[in-house]
């Protein structure tokens, strides 16, 4: 079951690469550049950095020493108290069984490590967020503050909120704005509710009449009608 759950998850992501979790085009661009405009300048303690993971773009701060505090699912402290294997880079399949059972911990790791193979963002939202950062030794150690278990929500908790709450003061995530301007849309399209409505008829059709089948294929559409 969780196999099934962690490839249903991949294959979404797929689609939040494009649509969910990218910001806008400009976004894809700083990113080409990084990955072709040659070596990153030297990184400093206190420095946001960014990379794309499985699910979305993942978060840390970097504590000098080639070490980054970042708040990541996992789902081994669950299973195990063996910290050799805890401590192991953290996979992609690791990290998306960890978000579904909300399982986190904020946790330092090697630069390599955290970059898991993709390239590395440095500061990038120091030009988007309004707040200006705290000195990087601050935000540092506000990081180091917070090692260890935390809890974790994939939209409200996540490790873009722990990186601006440690370098602005405060804790958001555009990623979670993202997803929730892009659910606004698809609530408020009319062809929703057409779609809710036709996939209930044919529940209904496949399943017969029962309060199962029934009450979602009248609630659904029209709670999406009342929203749109």
């Amino acid at each position: 079951m969780l196999q099934l759950l962690t490839f249903l998850l991949e294959k979404l992501s797929l689609l939040s690469k494009f649509k969910l979790f990218e910001s806008s085009r400009l976004d894809a661009e700083d990113r080409e550049r990084t990955a072709h405009g040659g070596p990153p300048p030297p990184l400093r303690r206190g420095d946001l950095l960014e990379v794309p993971r499985t699910l979305f773009t993942h978060f840390g701060i970097y504590l000098g020493d080639n070490k980054v505090a970042h708040l990541i699912p996992d789902i081994l402290p669950m299973l195990t108290n063996n910290n050799k294997l805890i401590s192991s880079v953290i996979t992609n399949k690791r990290l998306i069984i960890g978000c579904m059972y909300k399982c986190a911990t904020v946790r330092v790791d090697t630069l390599e490590n955290f970059a898991y193979g993709s390239n590395i963002l440095v500061n990038r939202l120091d030009n988007i967020v309004k707040t200006r950062p705290f000195h990087n030794d601050k935000a540092a150690k506000r990081a180091e503050k917070l090692i260890g278990d935390f809890p974790y929500s994939l939209l409200w908790n996540n490790c873009e909120h722990f990186v601006t709450f440690c370098r602005y003061g405060s804790a958001a995530s555009r990623q979670t704005e993202k997803f929730c301007e892009c659910l606004k849309f698809v609530i408020r399209d009319q062809r929703s509710i057409i779609i809710s409505g036709l996939v209930g008829i044919i529940t209904i059709f496949c399943f017969g009449m029962a309060p199962s089948t029934t009450l979602p294929t009248i609630i659904i559409p029209f709670t999406l009608w009342m929203a749109g």
